[in-house]
């Protein structure tokens, strides 16, 4: 049996995901010291929620741009830098509410800065994680990556719970901007292989918006996002009230409300440990049912029965809920992502998540502001029971043993002209030979070259037949830049868009007959 705990025995994995743990409780101690300074304030409802909210908008805001800068530059670089930021930012917040100088909106600042940090590192740490482990150790290292989230979420609230009530939320804050620091110094002891690089780096605006053109046309991709957004918007009222419930309707302290969110981090911790049994025995839409029935279950007990030790108890089975589906869908993700994108696909998948996270706090935040926590809480089950009853129409589509490896297959493009990298549109033809009993045979596979085509760069592309020469067929695609055609031939296409490719190519006589059409005013 695979064991949950193999890439911890690389020894680089294992300084990284050490650091990147206590960072993680320092990051949660900094969500308790700041929902619990607002919470005697009025409206406490809101201001909580606002919390919560300003954490995740940077990331719905940057994660993008970040998966975009972190696939250019080097990462391990781009990390350190950010850490340190963190780090500057942690201190003086830290400074200024020891001195009592942090009313309620200085604090959502700080906070957003805090999220702008959050929105650089998680799409750039998910894409080093494949750097630092084996691709059959991937499932693994995300399911650890998880119990670390989980670890911190057990240990990070409760330490902060008692040092906000013995100390203060300045404590906790201090601890958070110390974590920064000490995961700046394992990036800087870490020696990060070189890279070879394309011939022809991207430039950011272009790289943004080939990271959103692979996901556009990256089917199992776009599925597992919609899945996604319908669980975290509905689940995300637990990460957005729980401090207003266990204040108001539980009347608990500080330390309390620790133990109510150390709650969701054992049952995170049991689910990650269960996971390698749960991939084996559970598929990921049989998953996605489970998951969305138990978390319905335990919102529907916080909001009817509220007393401390049954809320405590299905906050357990939440957190498991929790960890099982968004891990799955985590390493389903790596599975799938290229290397040449995955910083930006992660990018897109922390928009998507953070924008759910985000909007859902802000919604139950209002919704308790009018009908009450109660209210709020049962529906919010409802939401997350309808969202988990579209699995029939929305399955997601696990394919783990697809080839994600670069491929350089195609032959260097032969043209006398020499365009500038920035010089397009591009033009690309590529004419087959087809017989007309395997023509319908032929359209149906260059379905799939489609694909691999807009994926890759192409903004546009179409099949067309010959009308003098019928069994001539020709396949036409544009790409903005010669610069984006030269990237399709130097690593964007993978092991599996080869084996689309040559499925095509054998319906066909000989090989196409390659084109590539430039701008008429080129050498201008």
């Amino acid at each position: 049996m695979d064991s949950p705990w193999g890439p911890l025995r690389g020894r680089v994995f294992r300084a990284l995901w050490i650091a990147v743990l206590v960072s993680n409780v320092g990051t949660w101690m900094q969500t308790v010291g700041a929902q619990w300074l607002v919470v005697g304030e009025p409206r406490a409802a809101t201001w909580t929620s606002l919390v919560q909210t300003v954490t995740m908008l940077p990331v719905l805001l940057l994660a993008l741009p970040a998966g975009a800068i972190a696939d250019v530059l080097d990462r391990r670089r781009l990390l350190l830098a950010v850490q340190c930021m963190l780090f500057l930012v942690g201190a003086l917040l830290t400074v200024l509410t020891a001195l009592g100088r942090m009313p309620p909106p200085l604090l959502l600042f700080f906070t957003f800065l805090l999220g702008v940090g959050q929105a650089l590192t998680l799409p750039t740490w998910q894409a080093v994680i494949p750097e630092v482990v084996s691709r059959a150790e991937l499932p693994a290292a995300s399911a650890l990556g998880a119990v670390n989230t989980n670890l911190a979420r057990s240990a990070g609230p409760a330490v902060a719970g008692l040092l906000v009530a013995h100390i203060g939320s300045a404590a906790v804050f201090g601890f958070n901007a110390i974590s920064y620091g000490i995961f700046a110094v394992t990036l800087f002891f870490w020696r990060r292989p070189p890279r070879r690089g394309p011939s022809h780096p991207e430039r950011f605006g272009p790289a943004i918006r080939a990271g959103g053109q692979f996901v556009r046309y990256a089917p199992t991709v776009r599925r597992l996002l919609i899945r996604v957004i319908l669980f975290v918007l509905p689940g995300s009222v637990v990460w957005g009230l729980l401090p207003v419930v266990a204040h108001q309707e539980l009347h608990l302290g500080a330390s309390g409300y620790g133990v109510l969110l150390a709650a969701l981090g054992v049952g995170a911790i049991g689910g990650a440990l269960l996971m390698p049994r749960i991939r084996r025995i559970m598929t990921a839409n049989r998953l996605i049912l489970v998951s969305g029935l138990i978390y319905a279950g335990a919102l529907a007990v916080v909001a009817l029965v509220p007393h401390f030790a049954p809320v405590a108890v299905v906050l357990v089975l939440a957190g498991a809920a929790w960890m099982t589906l968004v891990s799955r869908m985590n390493a389903t993700l790596q599975l799938l992502l290229p290397n040449w994108v995955r910083a930006r696909g992660f990018g897109i998948y922390q928009v998507v998540f953070a924008g759910a996270q985000a909007l859902g706090a802000l919604l139950w935040g209002q919704v308790a502001e009018v009908a009450g926590l109660p209210v709020t809480f049962v529906a919010a089950a409802v939401v997350m029971l309808l969202g988990t009853a579209t699995v029939p129409w929305l399955p997601v589509h696990e394919h783990d043993d697809a080839d994600r490896s670069p491929a350089v297959f195609w032959a260097e493009p032969h043209i006398m002209l020499e365009p500038r990298p920035e010089e397009g549109p591009v033009l690309v033809s590529a004419a087959y030979r087809v017989r007309d009993e395997r023509a319908a045979e032929f359209v149906t596979a260059m379905d799939g070259v489609r694909l691999t085509r807009l994926r890759t760069g192409a903004t546009r592309w179409g099949l067309f037949r010959d009308g003098a020469d019928p069994v001539r067929y020709v396949e036409v695609y544009q790409v903005p830049t010669w610069e984006d055609h030269l990237r399709q031939h130097e690593g964007r296409l993978t092991g599996s868009d080869e084996e689309v490719e040559e499925r095509a190519r054998a319906l066909a006589e000989g090989p196409p007959e390659i084109t590539h059409l430039l701008p008429a005013d080129i050498d201008d």
